[in-house]
């Protein structure tokens, strides 16, 4: 036992559940301080015994490459499929083990099994969710993400649509399982907007609180059939989700049957509101509750105001709806919508007797009605007036009617019934909307959907009407479908194929189902057939039956006028015939129409001015009104006084369907919508089982199990996965598909037999067939193929990675070298430009220093005058009061450089000043006085050689004491000659 701890490979491991029962471990319990103190002392005389040699250390590649394992590796005990005996006590001996180690998901084949642990398990966290991602199914237990990952990876690697179908009796835990579903799709194909998958998330929950409600075998049961359908980019990134509902049990709202409860919004919406202290804005009284949500035992008021659950639930009804994006406005028509139908069923009505009359009736208590009126925002007096009236047209007259006591109640319960229809509906087609994938992302012709099936299981109570025939109709078409994808058609292809297959023999439900929907002598066509007669009763109804019904499905028992029986795939349901024919009609009588639409709730407007499909729910557009919504027909605004108009009619026909559209209509047409959703898909299946009808945990019936796995076909499906190939692929979609498995990449191989089993070989796979024009692959071979192609792919994206690398770099090192080069041409172009710019700036002042040291020359050249002159002229100025300026004559040419050096120099002061300091720091000329206040200088001549020209001779002057007044240039203003070298 202890060796098959440490094989590596886990799933030949024990199990935890065989490692708690070893008598070593039972041992151990108390003394794991004992024990770890021998384990480390082990530890430590082993490392002195054997050290350890120091190895270089590298980097290890952890991700290796998926391992393809034979299908007999599965664990026994995870599908039922590789059972050796194959019976059906071996296979419940299987499912009542796991269930008692709480393992309640089990395998057939490609098909799920849950069983509904009727507790809390802690296996759907994060952590299983990361668990159940991309992998080997055989990698992991049985799990319902493992069903949610199998159609994802089908769909990004297949790029075609998936259909999950969730199935079973009520009570098995069918809601969840599309619950858990759901979050492992949105945690599968992660969006960029997280906003988006917190509206997923929360639709089912906004959803379910409308749809469902407490059964007698179900707390949660749904009472509409959802189809759910989720949509991913061709990446796999969900964008958006769409909802589609059918049957919703609209009878509920206004009569429950023993022991059963209202949709559950109605106890939240009256909780919340009660806690609150919001019951009089909406007109619901605190000490007794509405009729139709009052039981026989009278505690349901007590039940809302103390049971926190209540309240909780309506906070979180409050959050779905801000989440998904409903605005406040749209959620208080919402709640008064809600409480104006609670308000209806207040209403009650009595006979008054009158001259001519005997049967009319009218509204004794006018409180329930104005409250009514309040809420919903119209008259009261015109919504008595539709209650208890109705209008005829005959002959192009009028004739106005009034309503029994009985057809009054009829009618109230009709607008119930229809508010809350429509108001579901309009929920629905708001929610699609908000979750409408945005344009931007993905064209919705480009993008996949994965649909989740959740309908209303198999159904047999005591008393079981019409709500229950239609459920297990539907459940009847959901095991044909079933039938279908599992055994007919594969077996089909055996045939067709020249396959020898040993072929398994099944329930096919196919003949009841022809009773129940063919026409013209189908059970539905036979109903709305007796609907069209308006003195048909139920018991003519039953007799019609029992007439054109003659197979060995239906039956009729002795000593029960009003029932008749099915003998359905599930078992022999007994049906009331009571109120059939009623319900069938559902008929809504135009006048309470118009009355709605004079609603000053937009909302209610909007319900009643949509029309129906043919699925008896609203239109996604809104329907174009040809008379004003708020305009009223004159028998309503005058009093008693009832004026024909077929305007009045006409209009609500249109959204009524009152031509005589009829439940049982809606239905086959619902049926219809619903199956070609789901035949798109490729479908995976998940069969919910109900271990016991107590509810209890840990109880396992052998035999309420066991009629389950009869009715649904699992003993025959265990054989055909057994057996069959449930995967059946063309050549020519098999080898574009694998094709990189066996051939380069660059090949095109042929769609050929060869192509095909060179790719089969090369996969190492084994029991699979070739027809004539497809391959047959048992269910699990699919599976490794994908872990090969994977493993393919991942190697040549890492080929691609490191190529685009290399030449990302090359393009960068490129780019950089031009770059650099273009930053030199910029740099010299712009060096150019400033040299220019300033050569040009100083150019018109160096030709004027030119000028003037050419003009000194010549005027030193010309006339040059003697000594004696310039002592006079000294004296002169001495004698004037000027002060004698500085001379320094430059002799010989003009030179370029030396024009330049005097430029430089800008001002005459600034020329003179150089001119002196350079005379003094040469220390080249005397200072001599004259009597006469004239210094004479002799210069001593000293020769430069500046660029080639003469010898320069510098006399330089000192100048008497300036006078007071007079400035550096003397009296004239005017400067000296200026050499600056």
């Amino acid at each position: 036992f202890a060796n098959r701890c440490l094989i590596k490979d886990f799933e030949k491991r024990p199990s935890v559940t065989s490692l708690l029962d070893h008598p070593f471990i039972k041992g151990a319990h108390g003394k794991v301080l004992f024990l770890q103190k021998q384990l480390a002392k082990v530890l430590q005389d082993q490392k002195h015994l054997h050290p350890v040699a120091k190895t270089r250390h590298e980097r290890m590649h952890t991700r290796r490459p998926y391992r393809v394992e034979d299908a007999e590796k599965y664990c026994l005990e995870d599908d039922l499929v590789n059972l050796e005996v194959l019976d059906e006590d071996t296979i419940i001996h299987q499912l009542q083990k796991r269930y008692a180690d709480l393992l309640i998901y089990t395998y057939v084949g490609d098909i799920l099994i849950a069983l509904n642990p009727f507790q809390n398990l802690s296996i759907y966290s994060p952590q299983f969710s990361r668990l159940y991602h991309g992998v080997k199914r055989a990698s992991n237990p049985p799990h319902i993400f493992a069903c949610a990952d199998a159609a994802y990876q089908c769909m990004v690697t297949f790029s075609k649509d998936q259909c999950i179908v969730i199935s079973g009796e009520s009570g098995s835990g069918k809601t969840e399982s599309a619950h858990l579903i759901v979050q492992h799709l949105t945690f599968l194909g992660k969006a960029n907007n997280q906003t988006l998958r917190e509206k997923i998330l929360q639709v089912n929950s906004l959803v379910e609180a409308f749809g469902n409600a407490c059964t007698a075998i179900n707390d949660n049961s749904s009472r509409f059939g959802k189809y759910l359908e989720m949509m991913f980019t061709p990446t796999g990134v969900v964008m958006g989700a769409r909802i589609s509902e059918y049957l919703l049990e609209k009878s509920r709202v206004v009569k429950q049957a023993e022991g059963e409860k209202n949709f559950h919004i109605f106890y939240y919406i009256y909780a919340g509101l009660y806690h609150q202290k919001k019951l009089s804005d909406f007109r619901l009284p605190e000490e007794k509750p509405p009729r139709y949500i009052a039981d026989e035992t009278g505690r349901v008021m007590h039940d809302i105001t103390s049971k926190e659950s209540y309240r909780r639930q309506f906070e979180a009804i409050q959050h779905c709806f801000r989440i998904i994006g409903f605005t406040d406005k749209e959620v208080h028509s919402v709640y008064r919508i809600l409480a104006g139908i609670l308000n209806i069923g207040n209403i009650e009505f009595a006979a008054i007797s009158s001259q001519h009359q005997t049967d009319k009736s009218e509204v004794p208590n006018a409180e329930a009605l104005e409250n009514a009126a309040y809420v919903l925002c119209i008259s009261p007096e015109e919504l008595q007036e539709a209650l208890t009236s109705y209008c005829v047209v005959t002959r192009g007259e009028t004739i106005v009617r009034a309503n029994t006591v009985d057809r009054a109640a009829d009618v109230r319960d009709a607008m119930s019934k229809a508010l809350y229809g429509r108001l579901f509906s309009w929920i629905v087609n708001r929610i699609d909307t908000l979750l409408k994938p945005e344009k931007n992302i993905c064209r919705a012709e480009d993008g996949m959907n994965v649909g989740i099936l959740d309908i209303f299981g198999f159904e047999n109570f005591q008393r079981n009407s019409f709500e229950q025939l239609c459920i297990n109709i539907a459940n009847e078409q959901i095991q044909y479908y079933f039938n279908q994808r599992v055994f007919a058609l594969e077996q089909m292809e055996y045939q067709n194929e020249g396959i020898n297959a040993v072929l398994v023999e099944y329930e096919d439900n196919r003949p009841l189902l022809d009773m129940l929907l063919q026409k013209p002598l189908g059970l539905l066509a036979l109903l709305d057939e007796e609907s069209r007669f308006p003195q048909a009763t139920d018991q003519t109804l039953v007799d019609k039956f029992e007439d054109n019904l003659r197979c060995k499905y239906f039956w009729r028992p002795k000593g029960a006028e009003l029932c008749f029986g099915i003998q359905h795939y599930a078992g022999k349901v007994l049906y009331d015939a009571s109120g059939v024919l009623e319900k069938n009609r559902d008929t809504l009588p135009a006048d309470v129409v118009v009355v709605l639409r004079t609603s000053e709730n937009k909302l209610l407007q909007q319900l009643f001015s949509i029309p129906l499909t043919k699925t008896g729910n609203l239109a996604q557009t809104r329907a174009r009104i040809s008379v004003a919504s708020r305009s009223l027909p004159p028998h309503f605004s005058s009093g008693r006084a009832k004026v024909d108009t077929l305007e009045v009619i006409r209009h609500p026909e249109e959204t009524t369907n009152m031509k005589r559209q009829t439940m049982a209509s809606y239905f086959r047409y619902s049926l219809m919508d619903l199956l070609s959703k789901m035949v798109v898909g490729q479908p995976h299946f998940v069969r919910c089982i109900k271990p016991n009808d107590n509810r209890e945990a840990l109880q396992f019936s052998r035999e309420r199990v066991l009629a389950q796995l009869r009715s649904t076909g699992i003993l025959e499906t265990v054989s055909i996965r057994r057996q069959g190939y449930s995967h059946r692929i063309l050549f020519e979609e098999f080898v574009k598909r694998y094709y990189y498995l066996a051939f380069r990449a660059h090949q095109t191989p042929l769609a050929s037999k060869e192509s095909c089993v060179a790719i089969l070989e090369k996969s190492g796979l084994d029991h699979w067939v070739l027809g004539k024009t497809k391959v047959f692959l048992k269910y699990y071979h699919v599976e490794q193929l994908n872990l090969l192609l994977q493993e393919v792919i991942g190697r040549v994206v890492v080929l691609q990675a490191y190529t685009k690398g290399w030449l990302a770099a090359r393009r960068y090192k490129r780019a950089r070298e031009k770059r650099e080069k273009g930053a030199v041409a910029i740099q010299s172009a712009w060096r150019g430009y400033d040299a220019r710019r300033k050569f040009k700036k100083i150019s018109p002042r160096r030709s004027e220093s030119a000028a003037q040291i050419q003009a000194g020359e010549i005027s030193d050249q010309s006339s040059d005058p003697p000594p004696a002159v310039m002592v006079d002229r000294g004296n002169t100025q001495a004698q004037d009061g000027s002060k004698p300026a500085d001379h320094t004559v430059l002799k010989g040419s003009a030179d370029p450089t030396s024009h330049s050096q005097a430029e430089s120099n800008d001002g005459h002061e600034e020329t003179s000043s150089n001119s002196s300091a350079i005379t003094e720091k040469n220390g080249h000329s005397q200072a001599q006085s004259s009597p006469k206040g004239c210094g004479i200088f002799t210069g001593h001549a000293k020769k430069h050689s500046v660029s080639g020209t003469d010898s320069l001779s510098s006399r330089t002057c000192h100048p008497a004491p300036e006078r007071q007044g007079q400035g550096p240039w003397g009296a004239s203003g005017k400067p000296g000659k200026v050499n600056s070298l």
